[in-house]
């Protein structure tokens, strides 16, 4: 039995659903915490309990909308350091800004790195996120980031119900990293889609790169936006005689018309985490099956506490 004396789980408006989750897996009530908006919308917040000496966590996407989550996350880190907690992990299941990571065109921020300098200067101790877009964005920041990987949940996921006659698909040549270790993993071929992007969120898919023909494909991406990558992916696929064709992504962004194009594509079943709070229309939807990170985020968190190894996870 773990001992939980000092430690406090808090909970931004992002996802509630998940922090009561995961403060359920660890068998610890959820933090005082009163986060609301003044009239004119900036953002304010009240601790309602003693956190002085203790080992605080916050649960906050940076997810849709961005700013207001980025903003309370922020205001909630700088009233626990004013209220002298001992440590301050931000645990941000879906880091916000992620996919700017580097300058892509002259005269062009790098905001991943803004936002790890604006949750630092707030206060915060630690980080803990689920799947970054992109690796370099712990060399961000420093203090000490783990950054988690869903591997763990999709991996039963596809050995429960994916088991026969499969490939595992990267759908860009930056996600062939993350597929080939579930393909290793599993125990499955790999395959890519060539793909190009001539603008942002439009994307061109160009053809497909291994063998697929007769056998489920299994799309591995971190996260799904606009779908475009994912539902064109699959058409490629299935004109190159893939069976059916699956989508495994971590986070389950969806603007605009993602979820319709979804719901109108090839793909047998798009299977997601509930990193960002799952949209009602998304759970009608008899093509998307959620996942819950609970019990990995909570189980990081124990660790984190306990000063245990967190990277034995995925061992």
């Amino acid at each position: 039995m773990y001992s939980y004396k000092n430690i406090k789980i808090f909970s931004g408006n992002a996802n509630p659903a998940l922090a009561k989750a995961i403060a359920d897996f660890l068998e610890l009530p959820m933090g005082k915490v009163l986060v609301k908006r003044f009239s004119d919308g900036e953002v304010w917040c009240e601790i309602q309990e003693n956190v002085r000496g203790m080992d605080t966590f916050i649960i906050q996407p940076t997810s849709n909308p961005a700013n207001e989550n980025l903003m309370e996350m922020l205001v909630m880190i700088d009233a626990l350091k004013r209220a002298s907690a001992d440590r301050i992990t931000a645990v941000i299941p879906y880091y916000g800004y992620a996919r700017q990571d580097r300058k892509v065109a002259p005269r062009t921020p790098i905001s991943a790195k803004l936002v790890a300098d604006l949750l630092t200067a707030a206060g915060a101790n630690r980080v803990l996120s689920l799947d970054l877009h992109a690796g370099q964005i712990q060399g961000f920041f420093n203090i000490p980031v783990d950054n988690l990987f869903a591997m763990p949940v999709f991996l039963k996921f596809m050995q429960d119900n994916l088991q026969d006659n499969a490939v595992v698909v990267a759908p860009d040549a930056g996600a062939a990293e993350r597929a080939r270790a579930y393909a290793k993993r599993l125990g499955y071929p790999l395959a890519m889609i060539d793909k190009r992007r001539p603008q942002p969120n439009i994307s061109e898919v160009m053809h497909v790169i291994g063998d697929v023909a007769g056998k489920r494909a299994i799309i591995i991406d971190d996260l799904i936006d606009t779908g475009g990558t994912l539902t064109q992916a699959a058409e490629a696929l299935v004109k190159q005689g893939a069976s059916e064709v699956y989508g495994c992504c971590t986070h389950a962004v969806l603007s605009g018309q993602a979820l319709e194009k979804i719901n109108k594509s090839v793909l047998k079943k798009m299977v997601v985490t509930d990193s960002i709070t799952p949209k009602a229309e998304m759970l009608k939807s008899p093509k998307i099956e959620v996942l819950s990170v609970a019990p990995l985020l909570g189980e990081a968190i124990r660790r984190i506490y306990h000063s245990d190894s967190v990277s034995s996870l995925f061992i």
